[in-house]
């Protein structure tokens, strides 16, 4: 295959990003699991696409199996190879799609981690200082939790992407994906609390930068700093359990489903393309039917 598998592979890739609209994180994830599927190929003496069978990419699924991947990543990396090839048939590129009927792994979805409202808030008010780093990281988890963003998604938030009378956050998701999120009052009035007595602090005078959450180097607050500092106040609030934000994330949808709000708008301000995605938080729930269910059915 030489130098002609990676031109295939980039093209590929650009039709992922481009086209459909996916992240740089599914492009990178993408390119690696093909890396190892042609990798397979070469050790098997196959040099070009034309020559690769059902049968090599079925040998490939059990190579995989054989090494104890989890299941979820040979899902990944089987739905890669499909893409791959359904890519280079509707480009003309190959006549025929070898994998096509090769059926996909069955993906166990394993349920979201979720804090119980009471842990949630412990965490939240263990922030109670008012030094500049207090007011900040309160202002960022209470709008992570109070609107379900991802940590990205925080991250990236400019002065001009919400509007605090209105109550109402302007996010952009995976894909560019653009929606509104509501902003809760506890977290309105952390977030203009933060506003007037530490960004400034933060921002050092340089009006230019207009990402909301800054370092102590007036730089945009990254992913990496964010999962840092989460780490450090849950362990500080005396929560034993692994926090990251996506946790937060999970529990602003399960709190609301609990609370009775519909499938729909949580589906809407997550910004869930798919609403069976959403659909995972009812699991998440069901010990909370069952016990209702014991409480109130009178042959219970």
């Amino acid at each position: 295959m030489g130098e002609s598998r990676f031109i295939e592979i980039e093209r590929f890739l650009d039709s992922l990003q481009f086209e459909r609209g996916e992240s740089e994180n599914t492009r990178s994830a993408y390119a690696s699991d093909l890396s190892f599927f042609l990798d397979f190929l070469l050790t098997r003496g196959i040099s070009s696409l034309e020559q690769v069978t059902r049968q090599d990419v079925l040998d490939f699924l059990e190579s995989e199996r054989k090494q104890d991947l989890k299941v979820s990543t040979r899902y990944r990396r089987l739905v890669a190879v499909k893409m791959f090839f359904r890519y280079l048939v509707s480009t003309g590129r190959l006549k025929n799609d070898v994998t096509d009927v090769i059926r996909s792994l069955r993906k166990d979805h394993p349920l979201p981690k979720v804090l119980s409202e009471e842990d949630v808030r412990t965490l939240l008010e263990s922030i109670s200082g008012q030094r500049p780093y207090d007011l900040r990281d309160r202002a960022l988890l209470e709008m992570l939790y109070a609107c379900g963003l991802r940590v990205s998604e925080i991250a990236n938030v400019q002065l001009d992407d919400f509007d605090l009378e209105a109550g109402l956050l302007r996010c952009c998701g995976k894909g560019d994906k653009q929606r509104i999120v509501p902003i809760g009052m506890e977290a309105i009035q952390r977030l203009e609390l933060y506003l007037k007595s530490a960004r400034p602090v933060f921002a050092k005078g340089n009006l230019a930068e207009r990402h909301l959450f800054l370092t102590r180097l007036a730089k945009p607050f990254g992913r990496t700093g964010i999962f840092v500092m989460l780490e450090k106040r849950a362990r500080a609030a005396g929560l034993l359990q692994q926090i990251s934000p996506h946790v937060l994330r999970h529990c602003f949808a399960s709190h609301l489903l609990a609370h009775g709000a519909q499938i729909r708008a949580i589906q809407e301000m997550l910004g869930h393309a798919n609403i069976a995605t959403t659909q995972i938080y009812t699991h998440v729930n069901s010990n909370e039917l069952l016990s209702t269910h014991a409480k109130f059915f009178p042959r219970s």
